[in-house]
């Protein structure tokens, strides 16, 4: 983001409130990485303990170590035909912390996660029950139920943690929009314009 519209200090102070006992694993089509509209990175620099994957890359197989533990329940964000809605009595069921994986890309390279990596083959699907559509502007979605990876976490956490943590992160989701929506509309803080990018060296 432009240093005008900068997040940081909203995204520690978000950070500061985060006091969760999920982990997040985001799992990032390679593609992702370097696009500006991904809303993953965001999560992982506001959840403490989470963390981002890179898979798909042909030159390096992905490496799931470390992302499943015997003393956590994983489950795979994704609305597959046997997901589970989250739900509080589903929550309260499963008797301990929860180890959150969330497949980030295009709907087509995330449907493609649970039978590419083996690692998922025995972990439990859940999904988010119907709610109000995404307020993500920056990125057009396919799914009018469609949700950016940063709201879908921010959603599952209300049930894994509570609404109050999914309206903080909500909160700071719908800054970044703001501001990345005031940016391309040329509109800056207290009338500011940003200067001129570093001009050419003039040729000899």
């Amino acid at each position: 983001m432009r240093q005008e519209l900068c997040l940081c200090a909203e995204i520690a102070q978000c950070r500061a409130l985060m006091q969760i006992r999920t982990r997040v694993v985001v799992l990032m089509h390679h593609r992702e990485r370097f696009l500006t509209t991904n809303t993953a990175r965001l999560a992982a620099l506001t959840l403490p303990g989470s963390e981002i994957r890179i898979r798909g890359l042909q030159s390096k197989p992905f490496d799931p170590s470390g992302i499943l533990e015997d003393t956590r329940q994983p489950l795979l964000l994704y609305p597959s035909e046997e997901a589970v809605p989250l739900s509080p009595e589903y929550v309260r069921g499963l008797g301990r912390d929860v180890t959150l994986i969330v497949p980030d890309g295009s709907w087509r390279q995330a449907s493609k996660v649970a039978k590419r990596e083996p690692f998922l083959k025995d972990v439990p699907h859940v999904t988010l029950p119907e709610d109000k559509i995404s307020s993500y502007q920056l990125r057009r979605e396919p799914k009018e139920s469609g949700l950016a990876t940063f709201e879908a976490i921010a959603r599952a956490l209300g049930f894994l943690e509570s609404p109050g943590i999914r309206a903080s992160l909500e909160g700071l989701f719908n800054l970044m929009v703001n501001r990345t929506m005031d940016s391309r509309r040329g509109i800056f803080p207290t009338g500011q314009i940003p200067g001129p990018r570093n001009p050419l060296p003039e040729s000899k």
